[in-house]
C-alpha cells in the first residue's frame, strides 16, 4: 500500500507561511507608518481629473524638472482611529505628463514639494489638489459638531485654528485626526522618512 501526502498538513504550512509573511509585511509597515496599515481604506480617492483640481488649488501644472525648492512632508489622516490612506497621483496628471509643485507618487502619505522657485506651500492647497475639503471644522464630508473633533498636529504638536493654513517645512509629520467621540489615537510626532527624501 503506498502512502499518500498529507495534504491537510501541507495546507496548514502554506497557510502558516502566509499568515507569517503577512504579519511581517505588517511589521514593516507599521514600523513606517508609526501605526498599523489598513489595506483599500481609502475615503477620498485621487482625483480623476487632477489638472481642474490642481487648479482649484490655485497651483500651476508643471512640465519640466527646474527645482529650486524640493522637499518632502508627510501626511497621516486618521478617522475615529484608523489610518485613511493618501492615494498616489494627487497633483499628477499622468495622461498630460505634468504635476502640481505639490503631489504624491504613491500611498505612503509622502507629500512631495518640487518647485522651480522658493515659495510656501500648505496643506490646505494639497487637500484641494485631493479634492478633500478641509477646515477647522470639516475634513472631506466629515464635519465637526455633536461630539466629533478634528484636531491637527505637526510634528506631534497640536495646531490651533484652521488646519488649511498649515505651512509645509521640510521632513514634517502632519496629522489629521477625527473622532465622532472622545479622541483615542494618539498622533504620530515624526515619520521614518527613505534616504534621500
Amino acid at each position: 500500500m503506498t502512502s499518500r501526502p498529507d495534504f491537510r498538513s501541507t495546507t496548514a504550512l502554506v497557510i502558516a507561511a502566509a499568515a507569517a509573511a503577512s504579519i511581517l509585511a505588517g511589521a514593516t509597515a507599521a514600523a513606517r507608518t508609526h501605526h498599523p496599515p489598513a489595506p483599500g481604506r481609502t475615503l477620498w480617492p485621487a482625483p480623476a481629473h487632477p489638472a481642474a483640481a490642481v487648479r482649484a488649488s490655485g497651483l500651476p501644472m508643471l512640465t519640466g524638472d527646474d527645482m529650486g525648492l524640493h522637499i518632502h512632508a508627510h501626511l497621516d489622516v486618521l478617522v475615529n482611529g484608523r489610518p485613511v490612506a493618501v492615494p498616489a497621483d494627487v497633483g499628477v496628471d499622468l495622461r498630460a505628463d505634468t504635476m502640481s509643485p505639490l503631489h504624491t507618487h504613491d500611498d505612503t502619505g509622502v507629500l512631495h514639494v518640487e518647485a522651480p522657485a522658493q515659495g510656501e506651500f500648505t496643506l490646505g492647497e494639497f487637500l484641494t489638489e485631493w479634492s478633500v475639503p478641509l477646515s477647522a471644522d470639516r475634513l472631506g464630508n466629515l464635519h465637526t459638531g455633536d461630539g466629533a473633533t478634528l484636531r491637527a498636529y505637526v510634528n506631534g504638536i497640536r495646531q490651533p485654528g484652521d488646519p488649511a493654513a498649515i505651512v509645509l517645512h521640510a521632513h514634517d509629520e502632519i496629522a489629521l485626526l477625527y473622532d465622532t467621540s472622545a479622541p483615542s489615537a494618539i498622533p504620530p510626532d515624526h515619520y521614518l522618512f527613505d534616504p534621500g527624501e
